[in-house]
C-alpha cells in the first residue's frame, strides 16, 4: 500500500474527499491494521512511537515491536477470548522501539474476522511513559507485574505461566524487595511511577 507524506494525505483529503484516510494517518494515536500479526498499514503516530517511517513497518512482523521474540510468542492469545466473545480488547504491555528502548504501551483492539480474531484487526496504540515510565525488569518479571496488574492472583499467574505457586511466589518476594514494596498495590505504583518514594 502506498504510504503517501502528511501533505499530500492532507491535500488529497480535501480534494477528493478521502477523509477516512486522512482521519486513519492523522490520527493523534497510533493506529495499525494487521494481519496473523504481520503490519498491514499504520499511521504517523504508531510508527512514530516506535522510533520507524511507517514504509519500514509494512509487511513487517509485530515481533520486531516486542522485548523479545518469547514475549511476542506468550502474547499471542492473550485477549483473543475476549475478540471472539465481545470483539473489544485492551491491555497494557511492554514494548520496544527501534532503538531497543522499552516502554510502556496502552494497547485496544477490534477483530474484522471475531471467529479467528487475529487473522485480520485494528489496535490503538498509545505511549504512555509519562504516567508509567518503564522500570528495568527482566522477561519473566515483565510477564509476572504485567498479570498481577490485571488482578491476577500468584496462583493464577502460575498457572498461565505453567509455573508453580512457589516459583510466582519467589519472583514476587524478590520483586518487593527490589523496589521496596511491602504489598502487590504498593509494587505495582513502584513498577508505574506513581509511588512518592
Amino acid at each position: 500500500m502506498e504510504i503517501l507524506t502528511p501533505n499530500s494525505t492532507i491535500k488529497n483529503a480535501f480534494t477528493n474527499g478521502a477523509f477516512c484516510e486522512l482521519a486513519f494517518m492523522e490520527a493523534p494515536i497510533g493506529l495499525v491494521v494487521t494481519q496473523s500479526r504481520v503490519i498491514r498499514h499504520c499511521n504517523y503516530e504508531f510508527a512514530q512511537m516506535f522510533g520507524y517511517e511507517p514504509e519500514e513497518l509494512i509487511q513487517q512482523s509485530f515481533v520486531i515491536l516486542y522485548p523479545s521474540d518469547e514475549e511476542f510468542i506468550k502474547i499471542r492469545d492473550k485477549g483473543v477470548q475476549d475478540l471472539r466473545t465481545h470483539n473489544r480488547y485492551w491491555d497494557e504491555r511492554i514494548m520496544a522501539r527501534k532503538d531497543g528502548s522499552l516502554f510502556w504501551c496502552r494497547v485496544r483492539g477490534r477483530s474484522f474476522t471475531p471467529e479467528e480474531p487475529l487473522k485480520r484487526a485494528v489496535w490503538s496504540m498509545a505511549d504512555i511513559s509519562d504516567i508509567r515510565p518503564y522500570q528495568p525488569l527482566t522477561t519473566r518479571e515483565r510477564q509476572i507485574v504485567m498479570m498481577l496488574g490485571e488482578g491476577q492472583t500468584s496462583k493464577e499467574i502460575a498457572r498461565l505461566l505453567k509455573l508453580s505457586y512457589r516459583t510466582i511466589e519467589v519472583y514476587r518476594s524478590r520483586l518487593l524487595k527490589k523496589f521496596g514494596a511491602s504489598n502487590s498495590t504498593e509494587l505495582l505504583s513502584c513498577v508505574t511511577g506513581a509511588s512518592n518514594k
